[in-house]
Formats: C-alpha cells, structure tokens, sequence
C-alpha cells in the first residue's frame, strides 16, 4: 500500500510538473522548437547533479538503456515538435494524448503479471474524453487526414513503449535520466542548428528555459521514472491525463479567464477514470518481484 501511494504521488508531481509546460510553452512560443527543447533538456540533466555529481558511476548506463532513453526523451519530442510544424497544433496534441491509454492498452504486452480488465479500458477512455473535451473546448475540429497526425501517433506509441519498456530493462538508478536528458538536448540543438533559424534570447526567454528545463522537461523525467518502478503502469497512465486539464487550469489563471463548466465536465471524467481504473489488491503489477528490485535503484 505505502509503495503504491508513494508511486502515485511522485507521478503526480510529475504530472502537476507537466501542466506547466503549456503556459510556460505559450510564453516561449515565439522561439524555435528544437532550440527550446535542446536549452531545457540540457538544463533538465542537470537535476541529476545531486546523485552523479559525487557518484559518477549512478549515471553510467549500458547501451541498451542509453538507446532506449534517448529513444524516449529525444525520440517523443522529435516526432512531436515535427507534428506541431507540420499538423494543426490541436488535432496534433489531441493525438499526442493517446499516450495514457497506449500505457494501459499495451501493458499486458510488456508486463506478465498486468491484465486488461474492462474497469481499465472504460477508465481510460473516459480520461481520453476528459482530455479531448478541455483541450478542444467543447467545439468541432477539422477532421482532413494530414501526415503530422501521423507523427504525433508516433510520438504517443514511444512514449507509452519507453514508459514501459523502462520497468522491464536491467535497474539503473534515477540519476541516469540526466544522462539521457543531456544526449537528447544535444541531439535536439544540432536539429535546431540543421532545421531552424538561429534566434537571440532575452532575460526573460532565458528565466523560463531555466524553469522548463528544472522543472516538465527535467525534475518531471525524474518522477516519472521513479514513479514506474515502484507502482502499477496502467494506473499511472490512467493519472496523465491530469496533464492536459491541469495545464487548461494553468492557462485560465494566467490569462486571467473564468472556469467554465466544459473544463469542470472533463475533470470529472478524468478524475473519475482514474479512480474506477484503480488497481484492486492482488492485481497491483508493484507486487511483481521485478518492481521490487528496481525500486530501490530510484
């Protein structure tokens, strides 16, 4: 029980890290993509100072997992950011957001001892129509296939496969997500310099890399991987899709704008889909010995 709670809650603190990356983002909108993902990953590595930075060895990882954590950070922001380019940013982050029930679809697939149940299914497509709801406003969206929709389902099924494939790969600890976000930053820049125009930063440009980076694009990685290894895949799936309507919440109190009762339906469902989706005991994937080895490399 403790296990499971401290799980959810270091997801959480991923999650609520998350939601600020959409007022932060629109602040930051008119910088190049790449150039803002490569400056905060960079700045994100730097979170795992206080483990490596005495302990160099905590971040040294074989290959396998440096590929598969350059494969999550640098691969999901690529596809991304080139679906945002090339794809209407909201019918792009709609499809983005299939990534919560690709975590709790796909589980059975990587984990033995996860099973799909109907609670989970109907769970997460409540989430999923809590999501589309706040992040579309309650209004009807243009529906013409384009091939950036095609990129943003890539980024979601590498997400939810790197989400995944973490709990299944030899324990490393925590501290090597830095290492991982530090290759993706650098990865991320040479896309800038290759694919973009080259911009100048102001102070302020500067201040919010600087809490993108420690905070959704860094500390954020960190809880997320923590939060894996100690607790059951398809509850935390169910739990991101606070994601989208705490950064709809976020983005309401900085413009200054009322909550409006679409946004309360869509926290509703969910809210509710994330309680329903609950682990019942005995079913808990913690429970699996492999969740209690990794767990004390967090």
């Amino acid at each position: 029980m403790q296990q499971r709670l401290r799980a959810t809650l270091l997801a959480l603190g991923a999650i609520a890290l998350w939601a600020t990356l959409a007022p932060v983002g629109v602040r930051l909108s008119h910088l190049p993509s790449f150039l803002t993902a490569g400056c905060a990953l960079l700045i994100g590595s730097l979170v795992a100072l206080p483990w490596s930075g005495f302990q160099w060895r905590l971040a040294i990882v074989p290959g396998k997992t440096l590929a598969l954590g350059i494969y999550g950070l640098f691969g999901y922001h690529f596809l991304l950011f080139l679906a945002f380019r090339t794809a209407p940013a909201v019918q792009a982050n709609l499809v983005n957001y299939l990534w919560p029930l690709l975590i709790v679809v796909l589980a059975p697939l990587f984990h033995k001892a996860s099973r799909l149940h109907w609670r989970q299914v109907f769970a997460a497509l409540a989430g999923l129509a809590g999501a589309v709801l706040v992040m579309t406003n309650g209004q009807a969206i243009a529906t013409d296939f384009n091939l950036g929709y095609l990129a943003a389902l890539a980024s979601a099924f590498i997400w939810a496969t790197y989400s995944l494939m973490a709990q299944r790969i030899a324990p490393f600890h925590t501290a090597a997500i830095g290492y991982f976000g530090f290759v993706s930053g650098i990865l991320s820049l040479l896309c800038h310099f290759a694919l973009e125009t080259p911009v100048s930063l102001s102070w302020n440009d500067a201040g919010l890399l600087t809490w993108m980076g420690l905070g959704p694009l860094g500390l954020a990685f960190y809880l997320w991987d923590a939060a894996l290894k100690n607790g059951n895949a398809q509850h935390i799936g169910l739990l991101s899709f606070l994601t989208p309507l705490g950064s709809t919440l976020l983005l309401l109190i900085d413009r200054q704008e009322a909550l409006t009762s679409l946004v309360a339906w869509a926290g509703v469902l969910i809210v509710g889909g994330a309680l329903l989706g609950r682990p019942q005991k005995g079913l808990e994937a913690a429970n699996d010995p492999h969740f209690e080895i990794k767990s004390n490399h967090a």
